[in-house]
């Protein structure tokens, strides 16, 4: 029976109970309270010297997001160094409905961890400490502020790696990743960062201190409530720590970058690397055309290393044990591929200078979009049957022929998302572009039974557009799961969940 679960109050479990069936579950519509100076009193005792940012200058990274898409306007943001502290903030949060956002990284691309209106934000920079890692089974515990790169590097030094990789991995923070459910270049080879992680401690909207870090790698006990705050974007509770499986790092790690003259050969091509590379393929990614010029044109230290410039581009990285063996396998698979037709142009890297110049303009590209689109960006991050991948970038193109706008494609293609990107280029041009991509390109996704979001979340510029992918039984239990988990609905207002 649900109703013991958490320990959560009778209101909570009433909503739990209630029949699906006829039932239209509404989001949760709270009157929020501002701040007052004695919230910030309370706040001020509960937390340490230094943990509380106000002014607006202050607050104006915390109010933003990268792209300058996004603003808020809250007063106040508030940088806890404990799983305490976060309990202690959100149970006064909660009592007073004083709305919160929780905020990691903050290089989220849907608006999902800035302030809608003056929520109070909790920053999770201050909470970035190692906890443990062993040895034997590769589990690393760490704390959800911990900045993606930080942990990496620290993997490194004991032959392990982890398990996801991103552009912004510099900066983006593991619990924002978690919380995001974030997807990156090497998930044709580790998976869903779903599926990495063992143990997680996370805060509920009332401060109830859920501990579920473990590092074992089975437990089949009951409901796995991690997976719920898996990619819920802060929406129904505030990870603290995280346990993390981890792979080893290996050695021999080769890179390719490749020309090819259509989409179908690029399809072509994936088909054959799980094939003929089989266990060392560790990134397939796919550029076209347009998005390699935008990259040569902005990016610095960044060239073709082809004679001719070709309509499509995929970058291989292998990773295995043993250097001859993978370097030989790679440039056999690639001269059969030659052979075939498939390829039309190609170059291996031949040290960890060109292969890091490779990436540089792979992961360079957002950068390049922006300088590209002085006067705007529209960014779209979705999932595609393979067939229909690349027909996306071509009926958009079309569609926005005759405006001022570039479009550009790139994306995972191993595991089938798609970026799409559009850079508007003259001034006052933003809203007829947009016009002409709202609602067509997520009816296009959706008459292809494709996802609206691939790996970046709903956040708030997607979460009324949620019924493009998920059925309304489906979107009405995770407002069931909602108003169980946050009745007061004080956690990330109007993020993921439609307000309607």
């Amino acid at each position: 029976m649900l109703s013991g679960w958490l320990r959560l109050g009778s209101s909570a479990t009433t909503v739990l109970g209630r029949r699906l069936s006829g039932v239209a579950a509404s989001a949760v519509k709270p009157a929020y309270s501002e701040i007052t100076g004695d919230d910030v009193d309370f706040f001020r005792s509960k937390l340490q010297p230094g943990a509380i940012i106000q002014g607006t200058e202050d607050l104006a990274p915390y109010n933003k997001d990268w792209m300058n898409k996004y603003f808020g306007k809250s007063k106040l943001a508030l940088r806890p160094k404990t799983t305490e502290e976060v309990s202690e903030l959100l149970r006064y949060c909660n009592e007073k409905s004083i709305p919160v956002v929780p905020q990691g990284g903050n290089t989220g691309l849907v608006g999902g961890s800035v302030p809608v209106n003056d929520e109070v934000i909790v920053s999770m920079s201050t909470m970035n400490k190692i906890l443990d890692f062993d040895e034997v089974s590769g589990s690393i515990t760490c704390e959800a502020g911990c900045v993606l790169e930080t942990l990496d590097d620290y993997l490194a030094d004991k032959g392990y790696r982890m398990p996801l990789d991103l552009g912004a991995k510099g900066s983006c923070q593991i619990g924002g990743n978690v919380a995001t459910n974030a997807g990156g270049s090497r998930f044709v080879r580790y998976g869903s960062l779903r599926n990495s992680i063992l143990g997680m401690e996370f805060v509920l909207a009332d401060g109830t201190i859920v501990d579920t870090l473990t590092s074992l790698k089975k437990d089949n006990t009951g409901y796995d409530l991690k997976q719920l705050m898996i990619g819920s974007e802060g929406t129904l509770g505030i990870i603290t720590k995280l346990t993390i499986s981890t792979p080893r790092r290996l050695p021999a790690v080769n890179a390719a970058l490749l020309g090819l003259q259509s989409f179908e050969d690029v399809a072509k091509l994936l088909v054959e690397a799980k094939a003929g590379l089989g266990e060392i393929l560790s990134a397939f990614e796919f550029m076209d055309l347009e998005a390699v010029e935008l990259g040569l044109k902005h990016l610095h230290g960044v060239r073709d290393p082809f004679e001719s410039r070709c309509k499509c581009y995929v970058l291989i990285e292998t990773v295995g044990s043993n250097s001859t063996h993978d370097g030989e396998k790679l440039e056999g698979f690639l001269e059969k591929s030659f052979e075939a037709g498939t390829l039309v142009d190609g170059v291996i890297a031949q040290d960890k200078t060109q292969m890091d110049s490779f990436w540089a303009l792979r992961e360079g590209l957002p950068e390049a979009l922006l300088k590209e689109g002085a006067h705007g960006t529209l960014k779209y991050d979705v999932s595609l049957p393979m067939k229909d991948f690349y027909a996306l970038v071509t009926d958009t193109r079309q569609r926005l022929s005759q405006l001022p706008a570039a479009t550009v494609g790139w994306g995972h293609i191993g595991d089938g998302n798609l970026h799409l990107n559009v850079a508007i280029t003259q001034q006052g041009a933003s809203e007829a572009v947009k016009a002409q991509m709202d609602p067509f390109l997520y009816e296009w996704v959706k008459s292809r039974r494709g996802s609206i979001s691939a790996e970046h979340g709903l956040g708030l510029m997607k979460a009324e557009k949620i019924y493009y992918t998920k059925p309304k039984p489906a979107v009405d239990i995770m407002k069931l799961i909602k108003n169980a988990l946050d009745p007061n609905g004080i956690l990330n207002p109007h993020k993921v969940l439609p307000r309607s």
